[in-house]
């Protein structure tokens, strides 16, 4: 049977599931979590998949679910959801908006929202388990269901990876995997080749010499060498790398002192790094430690400079066959609402585990923003200030169409193999 009319099948379960799906969303949203604290979730995504009939692994890099349903002979797919939040202040206005607050992994209270759609693929992937579960007689293989924690920090992927994973689970044949957008509900968008940035964040400490705000002639003042070496890092980007080298140098946090009159003794600066080629990669961080160290030395600096990297996301490199294969389905299903992904500067793990395993893999986009609200700004020329982006305190996707269409791209996807 043709893949078209065997996804038509196994989605005639969609409206059945419809009701759960949705309660169980707004109950994600309203009790995010925080990377590798996801046990709630863990426990609730665990509990559907066992109805469904699954094998189930948990506590897999700490919070992680697999979830394995053998169904005869044929490929292994896997698809992944990620399940964490961020530390933000909901301010959605909806009516089961996150209230939540929490101890962070530094002990600090914080508030929690899943701003950046994390519920969504929660809900998604155990709403297309659940359909391929029940229709079983219309595909054969192995369908893998893996929930991952802490993609927000970097190393959710990783942790699954270093606990085992690659034994608990089949051989696997190809691995899949979405994310919600700030693009119009109903839509999902395919990208051959690297489609998501590699991200770096550097914490910098430069050092001066401490004093009064009054004989600044005393001391090495951070603050004027913080500032300098900012600017001349804007430079990195616009004279150092090729026009056509898409690439993004951030500097999002400057900290010195504690009072006006006090010149401080060091300066602390936070910077991130998108780009899409190890080459383009190597030669911006380089450059970073270039700048900074030679400003310290303009500057008189009394220590050298100390450099930490963090929060570090791997290129997302689509493979094209693979990749090709997807947009098949999805133009036989989704018609015009089947379009083309531009690159995204955003970054992710979900590779680390395809390329740990060894296996192609494809990621793609689904719009969350209501349709019309998004071609009103469109029409205005505003979409950049009337819609809200992930990790905006006011990312919140409609929950209809974007379930459904979260939903079908998964079973569409994964019925191209199985």
């Amino acid at each position: 049977m043709a893949t078209t009319s065997r996804g038509v099948t196994v989605l005639t379960g969609l409206a059945g599931i419809r009701g759960w799906q949705e309660e169980l969303y707004r109950d994600l949203h309203q009790h995010p979590e925080l990377s590798h604290q996801e046990r709630r979730t863990a426990g609730l995504v665990a509990g559907r998949l066992r109805a469904a009939g699954f094998s189930v692994h948990e506590g897999v890099g700490g919070t992680g679910v697999v979830g394995v349903l053998a169904n005869g002979d044929g490929p292994a797919v896997l698809l992944r959801a990620d399940m964490d939040a961020l530390p933000i202040r909901e301010a959605t206005g909806l009516s089961y908006a996150s209230t939540v607050t929490v101890a962070d992994a530094a002990g600090n209270e914080v508030p929690v929202m899943h701003a950046c759609g994390h519920d969504v693929h929660v809900a998604c992937l155990l709403g297309a388990a659940q359909l391929l579960a029940d229709a079983a007689e219309h595909w054969s293989g192995t369908l893998i269901t893996l929930f991952q924690p802490a993609e927000e920090v970097g190393d959710g992927a990783r942790t699954m990876i270093d606990d085992r994973l690659g034994e608990l689970l089949p051989k696997v044949d190809v691995a899949l995997a979405q994310h919600v957008l700030p693009a119009p509900a109903g839509v999902v968008g395919t990208h051959p080749g690297p489609v998501l940035s590699a991200a770096d964040s550097m914490r910098i400490t430069v050092h001066g010499r401490g004093g009064h705000g009054s004989m600044p002639q005393a001391t090495v003042d951070p603050v004027v060498l913080a500032a300098m070496i900012v600017i001349r890092l804007q430079t990195v980007i616009s004279r150092e790398t090729a026009p056509g080298e898409a690439a993004v140098l951030t500097v999002g946090s400057i900290a010195a002192g504690t009072k006006s009159n006090v010149i401080a003794d060091h300066a602390v600066i936070q910077l991130n790094v998108r780009t899409y080629g190890d080459a383009t990669r190597t030669a911006i961080l380089g450059a970073i430690r270039r700048i900074v160290v030679a400003e310290c030395h303009a500057s008189r600096s009394p220590k050298d400079p100390e450099f930490e990297l963090f929060d570090r996301f791997p290129v997302t490199i689509n493979d094209p066959d693979t990749t090709a294969r997807v947009a098949d389905a999805f133009g036989a299903h989704f018609g015009d609402r089947s379009t083309a992904m531009p690159q995204q500067t955003a970054s992710e793990d979900f590779s680390d585990i395809p390329t740990a395993l060894g296996v192609p893999y494809t990621y793609w986009g689904v719009g969350g923003i209501d349709p019309d609200t998004y071609r009103t700004a469109e029409q205005a020329g505003r979409v950049s200030q009337d819609v809200p982006v992930n990790h905006s305190a006011t990312f919140a996707p409609v929950i209809q169409p974007t379930l459904d269409t979260g939903t079908e791209a998964l079973v569409v996807a994964a019925l191209a193999w199985l």
